[in-house]
């Protein structure tokens, strides 16, 4: 018993779990009466002192994004904060064994299982990556199997905070993740995207199906090289009962080339389909295939549909709105941080500026610009990408494509499609925004934005699997950021990082 209270409620019990970033306790609420489980996370361990202020700041802000998504196969968040040097998490406490305890307590595994397994973590995948959130982390012992058979994801959007920008809050410049689980283009240090959790979904289907990992080694650097170079074994080879369709999907989620992989988790949610259980089927104690009584699937419009605006927040037709007491409104919640409540606001009462002031008025601009703002810092990439792409529009329009700030929509509208893992597209954003900060636009150039796209299109070039021109690209970048900064400047020390862990997992 530890007794130390955390936030001034939640009373810390038991250890239940432990690594090298923090610990996992059971907890009493005591404002509420109720067990919960507590992470506790040391910025400090992680992270450089100078990024740890970062860390703390970008944590709530992913736990606020996490919690918007509601998902019978995720986690609950109940609270998120600091406590003293501390970062914490308040979660749903799930009874259960985690995915890993019950594959050893069952192995073989039935392949029905591992099925049905997977099939409830798509469901959980396609909710959350339609936020977009990637969980980066996806693993054995990030599932709980349920007594009643269902499967609740963990840690997601802590795996985020210490992932994003991996080189930054890292004394190493290593990868943050399962070396396991690792996609190639994460081991790497490239853009991640739901491609990301779908490859890690197939390592972990290989491992229920196997009884082993798709690429095991004795050294993190040899796991990683396995992952770039070796094919994976076929797991009919190993239990020649796994029908052929499982077999083949393994394979595509295992696919080095995120291209080649599955397009979502709906796509392979609907190919373990047809081979999930059918009804009457007899349902043992912790049996993951029990939830197909009834199956949970993914909702297929929510990968594409924007949140709706919730009804409250949008002013009556009949009403004329007082939008100057709206923008104060949301300039006091911003000062608050109660950044979902200002979105709501804003996307409420744009309709009714626009129709009082007309579309194009400097009113309407300046609302739009903020609203699509505060959609980014929420998370919400998804309901901003066509904000600024209209932002970027009607500015290119009245002032040219060089714009300053028709360049800043088309950058963030850039940051927005990586964010959404629409590679491609990001990638040739950038491409098409680089020449205007270099010097070859009208524009003067702007050395640190050029730094950053370049940065940024190293990163996607290596999601894309092609390695070489990432590398070219980044070691192109580290010669120009050392003329420019210096050595010892944090971004060609980052570079070099980089640089020196490919060329290691090359020639492992």
């Amino acid at each position: 018993m530890n007794g130390r209270v955390i936030g001034g409620r939640y009373e810390l019990s038991t250890v239940i779990g432990q690594g090298g970033m923090g610990q996992v306790w059971t907890a009493y609420d005591g404002r509420l009466d109720r067990r919960v489980a507590v992470k506790l996370l040391r910025p400090d361990h992680m992270a450089a002192a100078t990024a740890a202020d970062e860390m703390r700041r970008r944590f709530v802000r992913e736990c606020r994004v996490t919690a918007q998504v509601s998902h019978p196969g995720l986690v609950t968040v109940h609270d998120a904060g600091n406590d003293g040097d501390e970062l914490f998490l308040v979660m749903q406490y799930v009874e259960g064994a985690d995915l890993a305890d019950h594959l050893a307590e069952h192995d073989p595994y039935p392949w029905q299982w591992a099925v049905s397994v997977a099939a409830q973590l798509c469901a959980v995948l396609a909710a959350v990556h339609a936020v977009p959130i990637v969980h980066r982390d996806l693993k054995p012992r990030n599932v709980m199997v349920k007594p009643d058979g269902t499967v609740t994801v963990l840690d997601l959007g802590v795996a985020s905070v210490i992932d994003t920008d991996t080189t930054r809050l890292t004394h190493t410049g290593s990868p943050i993740g399962s070396p396991a689980y690792m996609a190639p283009e994460q081991a790497m240090g490239g853009a991640v995207g739901p491609y990301t959790d779908l490859y890690a979904l197939g390592a972990l289907l290989h491992e229920l199906l196997s009884g082993n990992v798709p690429f095991a080694g004795s050294t993190v650097l040899g796991v990683l090289h396995r992952h770039l170079y070796e094919p994976p074994l076929p797991v009919r080879q190993l239990r020649p009962e796994v029908p052929e369709a499982l077999e083949a999907l393994v394979l595509r989620l295992l696919a080095k080339d995120p291209q080649a992989r599955p397009s979502g988790a709906q796509e392979v949610y609907e190919t373990l389909a047809p081979l999930l259980p059918t009804r009457g089927g007899q349902c043992g104690p912790l049996d993951p295939t029990r939830p197909f009584l009834r199956p949970h699937a993914p909702w297929p419009d929510r990968a594409t549909a924007p949140a709706p605006v919730p009804q409250s927040a949008v002013a009556p037709a009949a009403s004329r709105p007082d939008v100057a007491a709206a923008v104060d409104e949301v300039k006091r919640l911003l000062g608050e941080g109660s950044i979902t409540q200002a979105v709501d606001i804003l996307g409420g009462i744009l309709p009714a500026a626009a129709a009082e002031h007309g579309e194009h008025s400097p009113v309407v601009r300046i609302l739009r610009k903020q609203y699509a703002t505060t959609l980014m810092d929420d998370g919400q990439f998804r309901r901003a990408l066509p904000e600024l792409r209209r932002l970027a529009d009607d500015r290119e329009a009245e002032a040219g494509p060089a714009d300053p700030q028709t360049l800043q929509f088309r950058y963030d509208a850039a940051l927005c499609l990586e964010q959404l893992g629409e590679t491609a597209a990001a990638l040739a954003e950038y491409r098409a925004l680089l020449p205007y900060y270099t010097g070859g636009g009208p524009t003067p150039s702007d050395p640190a934005r050029a730094f950053d796209i370049r940065h940024r299109i190293g990163h996607l070039l290596l999601a894309m699997g092609d390695h070489t021109a990432a590398q070219q690209q980044l070691q192109n970048l580290l010669y120009d950021t050392e003329l420019a900064y210096g050595p010892y400047h944090p971004l060609p020390a980052e570079l070099r990082r980089a640089l020196e862990r490919q060329r290691q997992m090359r020639g492992v």
